[in-house]
């Protein structure tokens, strides 16, 4: 399922620095279509910054980046949306008095092929792709379970359903990867279902997805591979089973109580 000829994402040999303090140092990770892969470690182990370099958020000293088979240069958030990759953040970036429809129709413009003197003009063409737009980003809001708070200013929205909107306005780039910062910070036990329930579905759709997240059960019962990164350097990687029983991972992050009796 990992062989390098199948990988969606391919990455090797990242490293980044920060002044005097050595982030990352030569850490990479294998991502297939249709797999949830779980980024962990304990805090300060460089996992955010790793999320950042792929993303675009920030630029690495050195590495190598596939997508699809295809190089990419990760040195824009934009950049890397256009190539395939879109992300959400840790701390929710919405435009909080948009509803929540035109939030995932400006996520979608990522995608359109009209020009700014068509858009200008108003052409037939600038009407027609706009019309298409919005009927993606109402099936997208349907897709998470917003599709009756379209109206909605993305303000007036529960924190649950604010997560759940930039998830939708992330899939409107029509994404390869999708790329979640901590979804499930500050959710409930009935948002986390739901949380679930949606990165399943969205693996369901073929589509790749890559998880940092604090929440070991979460991870653990639905990602389908585990990185873990300590103090800028991987130390393991494997399936969920495989790197719980991990002594180094167990001494590093883990601990005793989240190993698995079977």
């Amino acid at each position: 399922m990992s062989g390098v000829s199948s990988a969606l994402l391919r990455i090797e040999g990242v490293s980044k620095r920060f002044g005097g303090v050595q982030a990352l140092s030569g850490v990479g990770l294998s991502i297939t279509s249709g797999q949830v892969h779980g980024l962990i470690g304990p805090n300060g182990a460089g996992k955010t910054t790793f999320f950042n370099v792929i993303t675009g958020l920030v630029p690495a000293d050195q590495g190598l980046f596939e997508l699809a088979g295809q190089g990419y240069k990760p040195t824009a958030v934009h950049k890397v949306a256009q190539a395939g990759i879109a992300r959400t953040f840790q701390n929710i970036r919405l435009f909080a008095d948009m509803s929540a429809l035109d939030n995932v129709r400006v996520g979608r413009h990522v995608r359109t092929r009209v020009g700014w003197w068509q858009a200008v003009l108003r052409t037939r063409a600038f009407v027609h792709e706009e019309a298409q737009i919005t009927r993606d980003a109402q099936a997208l809001l349907e897709f998470v379970g917003l599709g009756h708070k379209a109206a909605h200013a993305a303000r007036t929205l529960s924190y649950g359903d604010q997560r759940r909107l930039e998830i939708a306005r992330a899939l409107a780039t029509e994404p390869k990867l999708l790329a979640l910062d901590e979804p499930a910070a500050g959710m409930n036990a009935t948002e986390k279902v739901q949380l679930r329930e949606l990165i399943e579905r969205i693996r369901a759709q073929g589509r790749a997805v890559l998880l940092i997240e604090h929440d070991v059960k979460l991870v653990m019962g639905l990602c389908d591979h585990v990185t873990v990164l300590d103090q800028g350097k991987l130390i393991a990687s494997g399936a969920p089973a495989q790197v719980q029983r991990d002594p180094v991972v167990i001494a590093a992050y883990l601990g005793a109580s989240h190993q698995p009796t079977n």
